[in-house]
């Protein structure tokens, strides 16, 4: 019997992927860890290893056509095996990408069922969980239950990196959400009108903020920031930075690192804000993982800086442009865009003074940034000077913060933005 490449689940919430470039030939040798595709997700575009060894024998999908999880892609011919009968692998291929077409479907249909599917695919005939000997022996060292997370192996088989994605001592089987649908029916489309079908990316945003919103019991608190020091530090650090240097290639400080750093320092003081809602506990984060948000073509992705408290406020500014660049590049691999503890989202680029965030699920806390403006305040002795403010707001999932520790959390944040040099030490 041939050997099949089945499209695999290369982040967590992918559907399908896009076939973008065949990396190997028909006739080629193919081994276990060889890049046999390159495959398009909703976030990024990855590379597709190969999780069997054999002659790449037939490519049953084009490039730039769209394959369901699991659905096979090619055929492999393993060590001395003679290609099978015209027209036999077409058959196969078809009912297989049929079958996974409604099976995804039916996912959608059915939420509720999704993560037992997940759950059972990993299974063997004899009811053990189908997993590699490393991922068991990750699972033990790190408290996960095998039979909580969905394999993306052959067959459904759990691997090393599922483990490794999962949260310790928490399901990991995520519910799937029927497709987004107005409240009111929309109007025919007339003339010069356009219907523009959802990318893959918006349908996952569209997904994942309607079931925080509806979900997550949300609340918001806001904060005015003094950012006269936070300005005159930047511009004095970059001077600095850059003395002797030509300024278009010397390093450059924004005020988002100052803020991010900030940020970071301040769940490291008031580490209740850095948690998920796990059921029937709250999962604390030992570590805090920065999600920061990226305006994309397609919509909006969330990079992490992890372990973002043990780096320094250049460390972390190094980190954050060199994901940003791979983010809008879609280069992405998914363990840099999963895992977040606590999300920034910062407008103030465009001028946008103040907003409220959506919490990214399943974090606890979004903080959001707007600009830095001028604006008269009251001085010494009541005197009316040009003032440089800054709004801060938090989005708070009430399950996990309280309002008193949201509002500590953000007065941490003020006192830190307002004296720089903390951010230093």
């Amino acid at each position: 019997m041939p050997l099949y490449i089945e499209m695999p689940k290369l982040a967590d919430t992918m559907t399908e992927g896009t076939l973008v470039k065949w990396r190997k030939n028909v006739g080629d040798k193919v081994a276990t860890g060889d890049v046999v595709a390159e495959v398009e997700t909703d976030k990024a575009t990855m590379e597709m290893e190969s999780f069997e060894d054999g002659t790449l024998h037939e490519l049953l999908v084009q490039v730039g056509q769209k394959v369901p999880i699991g659905s096979r892609i090619a055929v492999l011919l393993a060590k001395g095996e003679a290609a099978p009968a015209a027209g036999t692998v077409h058959t196969a291929a078809a009912k297989a990408t049929v079958a996974s077409g409604s099976a995804a479907a039916a996912a959608t249909q059915q939420p509720a069922a999704a993560p037992a599917a997940a759950r059972g695919a990993a299974l063997s005939a004899g009811g053990r969980v189908k997993s590699s000997p490393l991922a068991r022996k990750l699972a033990v060292e790190k408290g996960v239950d095998l039979a909580t997370l969905p394999g993306t192996g052959p067959g459904g088989r759990i691997v090393a990196k599922d483990v490794q994605h999962a949260t310790p001592g928490a399901a990991t089987a995520k519910a799937t959400f029927a497709p987004s649908a107005p409240l009111v029916p929309v109007p025919p489309a007339g003339p010069g009108d356009q219907l523009l079908p959802l990318s893959g990316m918006r349908r996952v945003i569209a997904d994942r903020l309607l079931a925080s919103k509806t979900q997550i019991p949300h609340f918001y608190l806001h904060i005015e920031v003094d950012a006269a020091p936070l300005m005159k530090m930047r511009a004095d650090l970059n001077a600095d930075l850059n003395a002797g240097s030509d300024p278009a290639t010397g390093t450059k400080l924004t005020v988002n690192d100052f803020i991010l750093k900030a940020v970071v320092n301040a769940a490291v003081k008031v580490p209740a804000v850095n948690s998920a809602f796990a059921g029937d506990a709250i999962l604390q984060f030992a570590s805090v993982n920065l999600s920061v948000a990226v305006a994309v073509d397609d919509g909006l992705v969330t990079p992490v800086v992890r372990d973002a408290q043990k780096k320094s406020l250049r460390e972390v500014s190094e980190a954050v442009k060199d994901l940003a660049t791979r983010a809008r590049s879609k280069k992405l691999k998914p363990d840099e865009y999963q895992g977040g503890t606590i999300t920034v989202s910062n407008l103030g680029a465009f001028g946008v003074e103040f907003f409220d965030a959506i919490i990214n699920p399943p974090q606890a806390v979004i903080v959001s940034v707007g600009a830095v403006v001028k604006k008269p305040v009251v001085g010494p002795g009541d005197t009316i000077v040009v003032g440089q403010r800054m709004a801060l707001g938090v989005s708070a999932d009430h399950r996990v913060v309280d309002g008193s520790v949201a509002a500590q959390y953000l007065a941490e944040l003020k006192r830190l933005l307002e004296s720089p040099a903390l951010l230093l030490v």
